[in-house]
């Protein structure tokens, strides 16, 4: 015996109602028993849980880390916050597979659609890999703290094989060939499964959309049979208007996979469209089809700039400004026609979108010019107001004459806590959504899990912590087949996170400058956490992270079909 947690309250990651008073033995990685007043040997840790809570770590089912999991091996923040596996390659934006020529193309894309910083990809990035193999090879020798698991990436894929054609026309059969053979290595290398995006919000550098985004249904059908052909593979896809839940059913029936459908968020201009999206899945699944709805726990907020609006980049008539930077950038903003049709567009009806034309919900979080901060913590919407003039203008006026350097909040969606509450309820969804690794200076939604049993389960009673602790651990381990995780009982690996019911959840934001190349992000800390264990090995303790460089975790390459 490595290890022997005591008197702790036991959420075991199935649902079951928590057994307090609990001892949990760990030996070599794994648990070995579950029970009450366990012997210890004379070698063993005792670590007395004093009645805190104990429950397998956090499975986060959406993460981006792809790019920082090259120079960051302990995935900051994620581990502190309770995490101990991440999924990464999500909507298809990876950075593998990668010929050394087209390394600035791969980075530039992520600057738009993730929001990442250039300056920082291209002092972080390690190179050391082209295709999806090398890749797994390459994170494994360096090692990582969390345990990491990946989908192999449509918009690489594409990339890698059309180069600049990815992102102007369909694939020739030829193509396709290859894109396939690409998606049938990497399943056989150890990916998870295949992930893509179809989403209209989701653009590369200039408002170029994506690559997947240029992909036929004849492409896409190709890639999931590619990736299921060994029986094995979770296709993940961020959907747009044509992929809706009817054409993602069909295409499951063809492919017989589980497939993953993002990014299910409550929009109060269409206070119906996410539970039409959860109705169509469950019909679905009663039909046999594995589908499942991810959804978040978090309102989507963001921090921005009107150097890099990311909240409007959805908008077609906001396209023009994707390619502009500096005094051409300030030029088009004053505008008249420019503004005209954006005004125009935002009164028509989307149906994803990530703003609405709701200008009470973007506030002004940061002046750069000191007589200006009476405008600070008020929205457009007020400001506008007093100033008679329309939201737009007055926004666009305020950034131009702050030389575009005003920091603006937006709430954007899933700020109706009674309908999240029915979201992250139903049976056919999955709450994730974290986007870790991804949109460092507009969010941090690291600490979803955290939310979800502090702010949901405990403050709100939404639902139970039993619930809430099955969702995040043993719910998505039994989605992505990850085997011995997600549960607390013999055999299983020892991933654990100890907290206090009584006080957990998530801090506030905060901006820090830790990034390659000095770039910001921001960050939140976690508040009941005093232990996360992963693989046995305790990484966290109550004040965070003991050594940033312990690489306990393992890369996932094995599931269960």
């Amino acid at each position: 015996m490595d290890i022997l947690i005591k008197k702790a309250l036991l959420f075991d990651g199935t649902g079951a109602a928590p057994r307090p008073g609990c001892d949990v033995s760990i030996f070599e990685g794994r648990v070995q028993s579950v029970g009450k007043s366990l012997d210890c040997g004379n070698e063993a840790e005792v670590i007395d849980a004093g009645g805190l809570a104990l429950m397998p770590g956090i499975i986060d089912s959406h993460t981006h880390y792809d790019a920082q999991v090259t120079w960051d091996p302990s995935l900051d923040p994620s581990p502190s916050l309770g995490v101990t596996t991440v999924i990464m390659g999500n909507c298809g934006f990876t950075i593998a597979p990668c010929r050394a020529g087209d390394r600035d193309l791969i980075m530039r894309n992520l600057t738009q659609v993730e929001g990442m910083s250039l300056d920082a990809l291209r002092a972080g990035i390690v190179w050391d890999f082209e295709s999806f193999p090398d890749y797994l090879n390459a994170i494994e020798r360096q090692g990582v703290m969390p345990n990491v698991a990946a989908f192999v990436g449509h918009s690489a894929v594409r990339t890698y094989v059309m180069k600049e054609a990815a992102v102007e026309r369909a694939a020739t059969p030829d193509e396709l060939s290859a894109m396939r053979d690409i998606v049938s290595d990497a399943m056989a290398a150890g990916a998870i499964g295949f992930a893509t995006s179809t989403a209209p919000q989701h653009n590369g550098a200039g408002g170029i959309p994506m690559p997947s985004r240029l992909a036929d249904d004849t492409e896409l059908e190709e890639m999931v049979r590619a990736m299921g052909a060994g029986g094995q593979g979770v296709f993940m896809l961020t959907k747009g208007d044509r992929t809706d839940v009817p054409y993602l059913e069909a295409l499951a029936a063809k492919s017989g996979r589980p497939f993953v459908i993002a990014a299910l968020l409550h929009n109060p201009t269409n206070p119906d469209g996410t539970f039409a999206d959860l109705r169509a899945i469950d019909s679905a699944r009663r039909r046999g089809r594995e589908l499942w709805g991810q959804v978040s726990c978090c309102p989507l907020t963001m921090d921005f700039t009107m150097q890099s609006a990311y909240p409007l980049e959805s908008l077609k008539a906001w396209q023009p400004a994707m390619k502009l930077s500096g005094s051409a950038l300030k030029a088009l903003y004053r505008d008249a026609d420019f503004r005209a049709a954006v005004r125009a567009e935002l009164k028509t009806p989307a149906g994803v979108r990530l703003f609405n034309g709701e200008w009470h919900k973007i506030a002004i979080t940061q002046v750069s010019e000191t007589k200006n901060a009476e405008a600070e913590h008020r929205t457009v919407a007020e400001l506008a107001g007093e100033a008679g003039v329309d939201p737009l203008d007055w926004m666009l006026d305020f950034a131009v004459a702050e030389n575009l350097e005003t920091v603006f909040t937006a709430v954007l969606l899933n700020s109706d806590e009674e309908a999240v509450g029915r979201m992250i309820n139903d049976p056919n969804a999955s709450v994730a959504l974290s986007d870790a690794g991804a949109h460092l200076t507009f969010f941090c939604d690291a600490g979803f899990g955290l939310h979800l049993m502090g702010h949901w389960a405990r403050q709100l009673q939404v639902l139970s912590l039993e619930c809430a602790v099955h969702e995040l651990t043993g719910k998505p381990a039994d989605i992505y087949g990850i085997a011995d995780r997600g549960r607390i009982a013999p055999g299983q690996w020892a991933d654990l996170l100890l907290f206090d019911p009584n006080t957990v959840d998530r801090g506030a934001k905060r901006r820090q400058f830790d990034l390659p190349a000095g770039a910001p992000r921001l960050v939140t800390d976690a508040v009941g956490v005093a232990g996360v264990w992963i693989n046995g090995e305790r990484v966290v303790d109550g004040n965070g992270i003991i050594d940033a460089t312990a690489r306990p975790g393992h890369v996932l390459r094995e599931f269960d079909a």
